[in-house]
């Protein structure tokens, strides 16, 4: 599995071909997920995922947290929430695209939604692409493009029809016309810190478990 998880990395300069438009959520689909987030289900993880993404960037890996593995490569940052069995596929299903609504809350717009399905010998890898670029909006002050976090990548990957991890990651842009981008910790912090789910609402887990 390792390997395989390299592997992902190794194709970034591969053509684009094999990536399609993926589906929108079903009126149905999108009345549960507007559920899951009224009843604040995801205030199950983020906290816990902002916690472990702070202590793995500190050097440590405790195997009582969720498991977060940094992303940094060619001017970009991010990090890889790696899916636990005590989540749920239909849980982190939502928390994927929840993190794709938060994002875009803050100032950016979708520009795609695609997927891709690759076959390894015995697996299969589906990835679902989120890519979002900053609305154009002028600093008053220095007339330059608000970037914000610069351009912002969310990918949820599946192995086998089973979860694996959600990447989000940050490429800022490097041109005199934009403002200088906000550090992924600050898109981390304003995206994932959370109070912590009491009790009524880690009994939601269940509910949403599969889906």
């Amino acid at each position: 599995m390792l390997q395989f998880i390299q592997q992902l990395f190794q194709r970034r300069g591969e053509a684009a071909a094999g990536w399609h438009p993926a589906p929108e959520p079903t009126p149905a689909q999108a009345q549960r997920h507007e559920a899951w987030v009224a009843e604040r289900v995801y205030r199950n993880w983020l906290g816990p995922y902002f916690k472990a993404y702070h202590l793995r960037k500190g050097g440590i890996r405790s195997r009582r947290d969720f498991r977060v593995d940094l992303l940094q490569e060619d001017g970009r940052q991010g990090a890889l929430f790696f899916y636990d069995p005590s989540i749920g596929p239909g849980n982190f299903g939502h928390l994927f695209q929840l993190l794709g609504e938060r994002v875009g809350a803050l100032g950016y717009h979708r520009a795609c939604h695609d997927s891709r399905l690759r076959r390894h010998q015995q697996l299969r890898e589906h990835t679902t692409k989120q890519f979002f670029k900053p609305n154009p909006t002028d600093c008053t002050v220095s007339g330059r493009c608000d970037q914000r976090y610069g351009l912002i990548t969310l990918d949820l990957v599946t192995v086998n029809d089973r979860p694996l991890f959600i990447r989000l990651s940050a490429n800022p842009v490097h041109e005199s016309h934009f403002t200088n981008p906000q550090s992924f910790e600050a898109l981390l912090k304003t995206v994932f810190d959370e109070p912590l789910a009491d009790e009524a609402i880690a009994h939601k887990i269940v509910e949403y478990y599969e889906e």
